[in-house]
């Protein structure tokens, strides 16, 4: 089994706030994709998707200090990948083809190409507060929008086995995109027992096709996924 894995070493401690203990022993914060390719200038930019940034290195400092985990997610596609536009004939981006083990896969711009510029962090992304990384979407045949599983729905990324390994029962999800990579790991996270939660001042959305955003917040609150600001957090 291939996993996308990097450990990062990390010390954390128990804060006060407000007087009283602030103890995230089993929650953690889960960065989606903040990556350059889906921030302006990017080759799949969400507009705004920048903004995310600064709400998210507050709450992933907050998160590591207060003994809970950091983790981020980043799409690491090889140069040939099945759900760019450009790897398949007569195909132009935004068509939809099927593959053999996933249904209606979207056909989108080469993105988020594997040691690129396009496949980095945002520079403005704090870094030092995360202890995981997982890379997801490398396999050449496979597309992966959640942290959980690739587009299968069966091939997992580990995420799940890692957080109940060290007893994580609630999971904060902030990134991009609202109606691709976010909804989809906060659709498997509650489907795995989690209590879930989206920092909806640290997502954006590519909104494609147009209503995508209004309609995947309507089903993730409907699957009693919470919509929290990350002031409230904090």
């Amino acid at each position: 089994m291939q996993i996308g894995f990097i450990f990062l070493n990390k010390d954390t401690q128990s804060i006060k706030s407000g007087g009283k203990m602030s103890d995230f022993t089993k929650t953690a914060l889960i960065i989606i994709d903040v990556q350059n390719d889906f921030c302006p200038n990017g080759a799949l930019a969400v507009p705004n998707g920048d903004e995310v940034v600064n709400p998210l290195n507050k709450l992933a400092e907050k998160f590591s200090n207060s003994n809970g985990k950091v983790i981020a997610t980043a799409d690491w596609h090889p140069a040939d990948h099945v759900s760019f536009a450009e790897s398949h004939k007569e195909k132009k981006i935004g068509d939809i083809i099927d593959l053999p083990d996933v249904k209606g896969q979207i056909l989108w711009v080469k993105h988020c190409v594997q040691g690129t510029k396009g496949a980095d962090f945002h520079e403005n992304l704090n870094l030092n507060p995360i202890h995981l990384i997982i890379r997801k979407g490398f396999r050449k045949n496979l597309d992966s929008y959640s942290a959980f599983f690739e587009n299968d729905c069966k091939t997992t990324t580990g995420l799940d086995a890692f957080l109940k390994g060290i007893g994580i029962t609630t999971i904060f999800l902030g990134g991009l995109a609202t109606d691709y990579c976010v909804f989809y790991s906060a659709m498997d996270a509650i489907s795995l027992g989690y209590k879930t939660i989206i920092v909806k001042d640290a997502v954006r959305g590519v909104n494609y096709p147009e209503g995508s955003v209004e309609k995947a917040i309507k089903i993730m609150q409907d699957s009693n996924i919470l919509l929290q600001n990350s002031e409230e957090i904090l």
